[in-house]
């Protein structure tokens, strides 16, 4: 009895938190290596160059690469409360902040769960206009504890790439916001063609198209498609969002960025 008093008081303090984030928004992708984290930080980064306060959580506990796409690997912070002050616009808080580098974390269940309540609970985002959370990849436990946990109005994007086995993985990602009540608001497609460095031909490597067909087939809005190119995985290293550059991708994003805000904001 004691453990679901503390767990509901722990909800309804996550809950007041949540409302006062005006929009949030949960990146999801039904495998791993799809470029998930590369969009959760470059939309984040790109609505603050737009104004938008933002904040980034870094959900993913297994893998979070937040920091080092941001150009903060290595940071570590003694408050839990507050996140790390990327600009005047953009703050991140991520697991990589208080535990050592390059250490893999063996939890089970329920200490994973434990830590995505505890970060929920404890963040100090205050009144943003947007929380971008980073999801792992999948649908599992943790998936589930932050899509139930975001409060109402919470929304999702689900990223992919193009091959067979990324869309079957991202249809289940698509009926896992149906289930949980989160409104999607549409598919990326990452990954969607390579933009050769030397004659800026497109070459459509992993095949094109896919998350666009499986969109209309499901009923739910194909946002865009990202190509891969040299430039992204340069900036993602270096610690600088290739949204700030002038690439093909950073304005195909720049594209899709439009059409989220014009979708949320109706």
């Amino acid at each position: 009895m004691h453990n679901n008093v503390d767990l509901q008081s722990r909800k309804q303090k996550i809950e007041q938190k949540m409302s006062k984030i005006k929009y949030k928004i949960a990146i999801m992708s039904g495998k791993g290596g799809v470029g998930k984290s590369t969009l959760s930080v470059n939309l984040a980064y790109g609505l603050s160059l737009r104004g938008y306060n933002v904040g980034i959580l870094d959900a993913d506990l297994h893998g979070p690469n937040v920091p080092l796409m941001l150009g903060i690997e290595g940071v570590k912070l003694n408050d839990f409360s507050k996140p790390y002050k990327v600009t005047n616009k953009l703050q991140v808080t991520s697991l990589s902040f208080f535990l050592p580098s390059n250490e893999p974390i063996i939890w089970r269940g329920p200490q994973k769960m434990g830590a995505i309540m505890e970060i929920l609970e404890g963040v100090e985002w205050g009144e943003i206009d947007f929380l971008i959370v980073d999801l792992p990849p999948g649908t599992g436990d943790e998936t589930l504890t932050i899509a139930q946990n975001l409060g109402k109005g919470s929304k999702a994007i689900v990223v992919t790439t193009p091959q067979d086995v990324a869309l079957l993985d991202s249809r289940k990602s698509v009926k896992f916001s149906t289930l949980v009540n989160q409104e999607l608001i549409g598919i990326v497609e990452n990954m969607s063609g390579f933009v050769c460095p030397e004659c800026g031909k497109e070459v459509s490597i992993f095949k094109k198209g896919g998350a666009e067909k499986m969109a209309s087939e499901m009923q739910v809005d194909f946002l865009g498609s990202i190509p891969m190119e040299a430039s992204i995985v340069e900036a993602g290293d270096s610690g600088r969002p290739y949204i700030s550059t002038d690439s093909i991708a950073s304005r195909k994003l720049d594209t899709i960025i439009s059409k989220i805000i014009d979708k949320i904001e109706k």
